[in-house]
């Protein structure tokens, strides 16, 4: 039977309560090639430029204490559509480039454990204006979106793939973000597990404070059916999987 992700999170609980980590042994230490800090895709896909944001782009400022205050899961969204701005900026705040600073890497807006950042974000878009509903992907490298494919019923099989969770569904995006383990186990081993989870927690909470700078709400789901949400986003569930997911709507 093939090796489960959760298998994996399982094996490396075991492994640390029962010994240290040899990080000696990483791919790392072992001279092998960084892999890269995005998942690649074909030359001739269809890229959208995501539009720029800002305060003069439609982007209000925002007290940090207002929006540390003000931050919560809502699960009830009025009919109204984000805007690209809108959608673009809550990109950026949750997996932006900030900063170049060598070949293989970079600054984003969020912390990860040795600058790895195993994430990639997957959007099914429901209610963005200037987007037809379907499903992208992110390339923050690029700060643009790659328009993957359209889903027939993409309210009803959301709301299965979170386990009859309806309002998952109704949300005017839903981001669904994937894991890469081998980008962080390349450095960590199977210590990049842990790891993993912790990055997941920073770049959901920047989404519910950036949420709260455009009017919108947010909410945390990890609650889901693995292979059917894999599925739905078209990935392998093995060097690819679903590790948490969040839904947005204006409130």
């Amino acid at each position: 039977m093939p090796e489960r992700p959760l298998d994996r999170c399982r094996e490396f609980l075991k492994d640390t309560i029962r010994q240290q980590i040899d990080f000696s042994q990483t791919d790392q230490q072992m001279g092998v090639a960084l892999p890269p800090l995005e998942k690649p895709f074909p030359a001739d896909a269809r890229r959208l430029d995501l539009p720029p944001f800002g305060r003069s782009k439609g982007i209000p400022t925002v007290d940090l204490a207002t929006a540390i205050g003000g931050r919560q899961s809502c699960r009830s969204f009025s009919p109204e559509p984000l805007t690209l701005v809108e959608l673009s900026f809550l990109l950026w705040a949750t997996q932006g480039v900030r900063e170049r600073v060598a070949p293989g890497a970079v600054l984003r807006t969020v912390p990860s454990a040795g600058n790895r950042h195993a994430l990639e974000t997957y959007i099914a878009a429901q209610r963005v204006s200037g987007l037809e509903p379907g499903f992208y992907r992110y390339l923050p490298l690029e700060h643009q979106l790659l328009d993957l494919f359209r889903e027939e019923q993409m309210p009803t099989k959301l709301t299965d793939a979170t386990l009859g969770q309806a309002f998952v569904g109704r949300a005017a995006a839903v981001f669904i973000w994937t894991t890469i383990p081998y980008r962080m186990e390349w450095r960590y081993g199977l210590a990049a597990h842990k790891v993993i989870a912790l990055d997941a927690g920073h770049v959901c909470q920047n989404l519910y404070l950036a949420c709260e700078a455009i009017g919108a709400g947010t909410c945390a789901v990890a609650a889901y059916h693995q292979q059917l949400m894999d599925r739905l986003v078209q990935v392998d569930g093995q060097d690819e999987f679903v590790v948490y997911l969040a839904l947005v709507g204006k409130v």
